[in-house]
């Protein structure tokens, strides 16, 4: 493995925002009401396709990482009371949106959408498929924890529609589990892959992680090997993000068991040397396919795209987000749903779609916004090109170049005129490089992980 060079090294240390949005959400301001995100609704062209994005906040147990919004539920009573306005908030949405062509992907997230029984959750997926029109082979994915996947769950996501699930695998090191309060052996994850595809979903993706407490390139790099044995389509390879001045339980996780950032990009390394050496291919700084994924044609066509789940081939232009925090993004910006669940249950006993959160984008955001998702997915961009494609002069972001031109100097990238390319040895930190396009979020926050 070769040693982090100290240029790269002070910018892996860098407080940077992911991008799956932009502006990101730390620029959302508090929403009135409802009215605007009704008008951005009104807009939707019978042309429009949909994409549908379902946060289930709970989970059996919570693991010291996390950084989502979940709860541990004790009981079924709490996901019972939860279903009733979720079904009622997806009636808001169905009664406010106009004529459409459907949707074209469906994504639940949390959370654990395994900690719904099998018929809540085919239930949920048939109303949905149903109320808005599920298109002819859409994508169906769900996140799944396989600590805790029910056998029957499992077999039944094909009847139920699903085409692709995700499982959180992160580590298999017993220690590294300990650790952060994830107990799942290798042949609990192995018997979760065999029932899902005996039920007909034959697309897998495994989340693994880095930078948790105690690990290593070695068990980084034996995680690996074994995760790849069960042949996942898709790996996406996440570093985590210890923040617990924002997630009080990360404070289970001692600072001590940490690597610094120049062992977090060793481990990050010895997991994509693995990766390659299976033939995987590697896609903007964090996923890695398999040769004949659609995510690889997207990426080799130039339609590859972000969102807030990540890297995806999502055509779609308007993102639906139902449950408690879920983001909504329209071409004229986004809605952020109430994150607590009483308060988003509250503003449904109203008839109000749940909206706490809002920013309505200008056309100096979506210009920056495409630089910035074209720099992410694709390790390049051709800034005058798009400036054009949006209407302005190839120069107007030209101010930008002289922070790229003081990352040239470091190694993070190559400029030539007016493109940009990330090197290949820099390419997990093309965050640094998509700052220098934003003018919006603060910097630094402590609210953003490491850049690596």
């Amino acid at each position: 493995m070769t040693a982090l060079a100290e240029p790269l090294l002070a910018h892996a240390s860098r407080s940077l925002p992911r991008y799956t949005s932009y502006p990101t959400a730390l620029a959302f301001r508090p929403a009135p009401d409802d009215a605007l995100m009704r008008r951005w609704l009104d807009a939707i062209q019978p042309t429009d396709a949909l994409s549908v994005y379902v946060h289930i906040p709970f989970c059996e147990r919570l693991c010291w990482y996390c950084g989502c919004h979940t709860s541990v539920p004790n009981g079924y009573d709490r996901i019972a009371a939860f279903l009733d306005p979720l079904a009622r908030e997806l009636d808001l949405w169905v009664d406010a949106l106009p004529a459409h062509a459907g949707a074209a992907h469906v994504h639940f997230g949390g959370g654990s959408p395994n900690s719904l029984s099998r018929k809540d959750f085919s239930d949920l997926l048939g109303s949905i498929s149903q109320r808005l029109t599920l298109r002819p082979h859409a994508e169906v994915a769900v996140e799944l924890d396989p600590g805790h996947l029910d056998r029957d769950f499992a077999r039944g996501l094909g009847a139920a529609g699903v085409t692709r699930a995700s499982l959180g695998v992160q580590t298999f090191d017993p220690g590294v589990q300990r650790l952060v309060n994830r107990i799942q052996p290798f042949e609990r994850v192995e018997a979760a892959v065999a029932d899902i595809r005996g039920g007909g979903v034959e697309a897998i993706n495994f989340d693994m992680m880095y930078g948790l407490p105690g690990q290593t390139p070695d068990n980084v790099a034996a995680s690996l090997t074994a995760a790849l044995s069960l042949a996942p389509d898709r790996v996406a390879l996440f570093g985590y993000a210890h923040v617990p001045w924002m997630k009080k339980h990360q404070a289970m996780i001692r600072e001590d068991d940490l690597a610094d950032v120049a062992g977090r990009w060793s481990q990050a390394e010895a997991a994509e040397a693995v990766l390659i050496a299976h033939g995987y291919i590697r896609i903007g700084m964090d996923h890695f396919a398999r040769a004949g994924d659609p995510m690889l044609a997207q990426l080799a066509s130039g339609g590859l795209r972000r969102n807030f789940q990540g890297y995806t081939d999502d055509p779609a232009g308007v993102l639906i987000g139902l449950g408690p925090s879920a983001i909504s993004a329209f071409p004229q910006g986004f809605c952020q749903n109430a994150a607590r669940v009483d308060h988003w249950a509250s503003a449904i006993d109203r008839g109000e779609l749940p909206v706490l959160r809002q920013l309505a984008t200008t056309a100096e955001d979506r210009l920056r916004a495409a630089v910035i998702e074209r720099l992410m997915c694709h390790l390049e961009v051709d800034l005058g090109s798009v400036c054009v494609e949006h209407g302005r002069a190839e120069g107007a972001l030209d101010e930008c170049l002289n922070l790229v031109r003081a990352l040239e100097v470091d190694g993070l990238c190559t400029l030539s005129s007016r493109q940009i390319r990330i090197s290949p040895t820099a390419s997990r930190l093309v965050r640094a490089v998509a700052a220098c396009f934003d003018d919006q979020s603060p910097s630094p926050s402590r609210r953003h992980s490491l850049a690596i």
